[in-house]
């Protein structure tokens, strides 16, 4: 038997010196609901510690507000320039310290397992990831104009995806695709001539 809570708040960070985003749902059983996103301007700001120091506030600020049960973080991706990977990289250890600091438990995913979660592909666009959240949260009716947002809200349901063990039906890429990933749903081949796979009820 599942020791998972039935009911939760998952918070999910996409961290960023210029743009932070976050987003928030809440988890009953197997079912999502949307409860906010939302985005955090630091490009006004031109201290970076400052910027640092606003992180952690805001993020302090969401959980004693919303009591999440969990965190999840989008990881730094690698690229060419090291400064900017420094400073996400700050960003991120910020956010998870202000959690840590309330003895929340923090999962940190890739760029592209976050994608591969809600899309089912790994290179998925922000526009792509925002659209498929639109279809299969409940409340969320409405994108905003800065995806940032849409990306912290994907990581809380990646994380949900991964604690549940259950998968998004329109991320499969077709039947192949299906029958893999659910073996055990799917009747044996049955003798020719009769009906062809069936899912088991």
């Amino acid at each position: 038997m599942s020791t998972t809570k039935t009911e939760r708040i998952i918070l999910g960070i996409d961290p960023g010196t210029t743009i932070m985003g976050f987003g928030l749902i809440k988890v009953m059983g197997k079912k999502m609901e949307f409860l906010q996103l939302n985005e955090l301007q630091l490009s006004k700001y031109d201290d970076h510690y400052k910027r640092l120091k606003i992180i952690f506030e805001r993020t302090i600020e969401l959980i004693d507000t919303w009591h999440p049960d969990e965190i999840a973080i989008e990881a730094p991706f690698f690229g060419k320039n090291v400064q900017s990977m420094l400073k996400l990289g700050r960003a991120q250890g910020v956010a998870m310290a202000a959690g840590l600091s309330r003895e929340i438990a923090i999962t940190e995913y890739s760029p592209k397992k976050i994608k591969m979660a809600i899309t089912g592909s790994g290179n998925a666009s922000k526009e792509q990831v925002a659209k498929m959240l639109l279809s299969i949260l409940e409340g969320f009716k409405e994108l905003p104009k800065n995806l940032d947002s849409t990306d912290g809200l994907a990581a809380a349901v990646c994380h949900f995806y991964n604690t549940n063990r259950v998968s998004v039906e329109k991320s499969y890429s077709g039947w192949a695709a299906f029958v893999k990933q659910n073996e055990k749903r799917v009747a044996p081949q049955p003798p020719k001539g009769e009906k062809s796979k069936r899912l088991k009820k």
